[in-house]
């Protein structure tokens, strides 16, 4: 199509018929025609669609960081957990505060049923163990004195976690066997014939009960944790904190669950008894 100009219409003016001048502004930008402001710049587009493309990348960003963010948020929730290890009342099965006195006359090494209490989170079961005999002297077929650890008149109430170091199997598949529960002994430097250990039914698992709950026999390679006893002068039995490897399943002992506050109540547990023992 082609315009000419007419009278009065020199090639100043924008659409005059027969006019045919070659661009003078390089493709890709715009000429303005009749400037409402006076200015006779030239707009360029490039940069014009750069900037857009650059804002709605910065908004699509923003929404995939924020969506990320979200994503990382729920792949890695906020750690509960707490800082320092309580000082919580042990209370017995009956609700009243259990002390050394009670745990004497009421509990043994040859008490069939396992003793579970949390400590120091909610999460983590300990077993409470009086590994004094009902009677006679304690020689590791019956029971045991002076353990590591140990409170009461014998030093014989210990505490140790109920969760396996293997895989995590927790009680009742990890169960205290008293003496004579199964035909399998062993010997330690202490005690030449020890007939009573924590067991895991799991994977057979066999921990020590009179040496800090060491290892007997594996899979596991790592000891029980064992939870520190303290006593008060009125003989109330208090759990002060922790040593040894962590729980199972926890990085840190202090970290996994809420805590489980000032007191912590004995249940018993049936144990599942299985005498099946690595060779």
């Amino acid at each position: 199509m082609s315009f000419s100009h007419g009278p009065g219409c020199d090639l100043a003016c924008q659409f005059a018929q027969g006019q045919s001048l070659p661009l003078d502004f390089p493709v890709g930008q715009v000429r303005r025609v009749a400037p409402a402001r006076g200015d006779d710049g030239d707009v360029d587009e490039t940069k014009r669609n750069v900037l857009k493309l650059l804002a709605v990348a910065g908004l699509v960003g923003a929404g995939a960081g924020g969506l990320a963010g979200g994503v990382i948020q729920y792949v890695q929730p906020p750690t509960i957990g707490i800082s320092s290890y309580p000082r919580v009342q042990l209370i017995d099965i009956d609700g009243s505060p259990l002390t050394v006195a009670k745990v004497e006359s009421e509990y043994n090494a040859g008490t069939p049923n396992d003793l579970i209490f949390n400590y120091p989170l909610r999460n983590e079961p300990n077993f409470l163990l009086n590994l004094f005999p009902a009677s006679g002297t304690p020689d590791g077929t019956n029971g045991a004195e002076n353990v590591p650890g140990g409170v009461g008149t014998h030093k014989s109430i210990v505490a140790y976690s109920a969760i396996c170091q293997h895989l995590g199997c927790p009680a009742p598949a990890i169960s205290y066997y008293p003496p004579g529960t199964c035909p399998k002994t062993f010997s330690n430097n202490t005690y030449p014939t020890l007939s009573f250990y924590i067991h895991c039914s799991c994977h057979g698992s066999t921990y020590d009960v009179t040496n800090s709950a060491s290892n007997l026999t594996g899979p596991a390679v790592l000891p029980l944790p064992q939870v520190t006893l303290d006593v008060d002068a009125s003989g109330n039995i208090y759990a002060i904190g922790e040593q040894g490897p962590p729980v199972n399943g926890h990085l840190n002992t202090l970290q996994g669950d809420y805590g489980v506050g000032s007191t912590s109540q004995l249940v018993k547990e049936t144990p599942v008894i299985l005498c099946s023992f690595p060779t």
